[in-house]
């Protein structure tokens, strides 16, 4: 049985209904609290063009999923289980969106995503530090 069609806004919409998006103050005094993860999906061109949330996880978005489950061979050593809080962000808040509803079909059921992404937190005024000053902030897999 196919699916009828929808246009990708309508789709957008449909997950988003079953998100709890955050905005970028709650995302900022979350992780300073300790109670959250901010994962950076943005490419390298972005990141370079306007800096990087410092301490946030940066996981290019064609290789969240495996840096990101608990399971996985390829995960990042900052993710431990599956019920962690994560705040997916991208550079305007729309592929993070739909990033988080894959994770959670993996389980991730601590995943949602940051209202606006990178270009709302930066408006907000929140920390932001250059891509240089940060020498590889790319996660690496953990050896098994």
């Amino acid at each position: 049985m196919s699916t009828p069609p929808v246009s990708i806004d309508e789709y957008l919409e449909r997950v988003r209904a079953g998100l709890d998006r955050i905005t970028p103050q709650e995302a900022h005094e979350g992780f300073l609290a300790g109670e959250l993860l901010l994962v950076d999906t943005r490419y390298a061109e972005l990141r370079e063009r306007d800096g990087l949330v410092p301490g946030a996880l940066v996981v290019e978005r064609n290789e969240l999923e495996w840096r990101l489950d608990p399971l996985g061979s390829h995960r990042a050593a900052a993710v431990t289980r599956h019920d962690q809080h994560l705040v997916i962000f991208c550079n305007e808040g729309y592929a993070s969106s739909l990033a988080v509803h894959s994770l959670r079909r993996l389980g991730l059921h601590g995943a949602t995503d940051l209202i606006g992404g990178f270009q709302a937190w930066r408006r907000a005024g929140l920390p932001v530090v250059a891509a240089a000053s940060v020498p590889d902030p790319v996660t690496r897999p953990i050896a098994h």
